[in-house]
C-alpha cells in the first residue's frame, strides 16, 4: 500500500457513496411526506458531516492543505482503512436497500411509512449511522493528515449525537409502543447480544 493508493481508495469510497445515495434521494422526493421534524440545527448537523467527510478531505487531497498536520504514512494503517471502507459501503448499501421508500435524508415520516425491524434492523436501529462511523474511521486510516483524517469523525459525531434523539422521538410519535418494544431489543448502532431474539 502506498499513499497514492490509499488516497485513491478514499476517493473511490466517496464516489461510491454518491452512486449509492443519489438514486435513493431521487426516489425519496417522489414519496409524499406525512410529517417532518426538520430544524435549522438538523441542517447544520448535516452540513458538519458533509464538510468533515468530503469538503475538508477533498481540499487536502487536491492541495495538500493543511500540510502542517501531516504525519508519517503507515501502510498497515491503510489496509485497516480499506477494510473499514469496504464495510462502510456494504452496510450503507444494505441500509438503503432495506429501508426502501421509508428512507429520507432529513427527519421525515413518509406516507405509508413502515417500521423496519428485519434484516440489519433486527440487530441495530441505525445501521446507516453505523456505516458513517465506519467511513469516518476509514478516513482516519487512509489520509495521513490529522485534520483531514479526523474531520470525518468530528462531522459524524455532530450529526449522530444531535440528530438521533430527535429521530427516535419522531419514530416513537409515529409508532408508539411498537417502537418502544423494538428499541428495548436493539442497540442504536451496537447490537445487544444479551437481548432475547425477536
Amino acid at each position: 500500500m502506498t499513499p497514492k493508493i490509499a488516497i485513491i481508495i478514499w476517493a473511490i469510497g466517496l464516489i461510491a457513496w454518491v452512486a449509492i445515495r443519489v438514486p435513493h434521494q431521487k426516489r425519496s422526493r417522489k414519496t409524499r411526506v406525512a410529517s417532518n421534524a426538520k430544524t435549522q440545527g438538523d441542517r447544520l448537523a448535516l452540513a458538519a458531516a458533509t464538510i468533515g467527510l468530503s469538503v475538508i478531505p477533498i481540499v487536502f487531497v487536491a492541495t495538500g492543505f493543511p500540510a502542517f498536520a501531516d504525519y508519517i504514512f503507515h501502510p498497515w494503517l491503510s489496509w485497516i482503512g480499506l477494510f473499514f471502507e469496504v464495510a462502510f459501503l456494504c452496510l450503507f448499501y444494505a441500509s438503503h436497500r432495506q429501508l426502501g421508500k421509508n428512507w429520507s435524508v432529513t427527519l421525515e415520516i413518509r406516507q405509508e411509512h413502515k417500521l423496519i425491524t428485519d434484516g440489519l434492523y433486527r440487530y441495530v436501529r441505525h445501521p446507516m449511522y453505523l456505516s458513517f462511523w465506519l467511513w469516518a474511521i476509514a478516513q482516519v486510516c487512509l489520509l495521513p493528515n490529522a485534520i483531514a483524517g479526523m474531520a470525518g469523525l468530528v462531522g459524524v459525531a455532530v450529526l449522530y449525537f444531535s440528530r438521533v434523539p430527535h429521530e427516535e422521538a419522531m419514530m416513537r410519535a409515529a409508532f408508539g409502543a411498537s417502537y418502544d418494544d423494538y428499541a428495548r431489543h436493539t442497540g442504536r448502532i451496537v447490537p445487544k447480544p444479551w437481548s432475547p431474539s425477536r
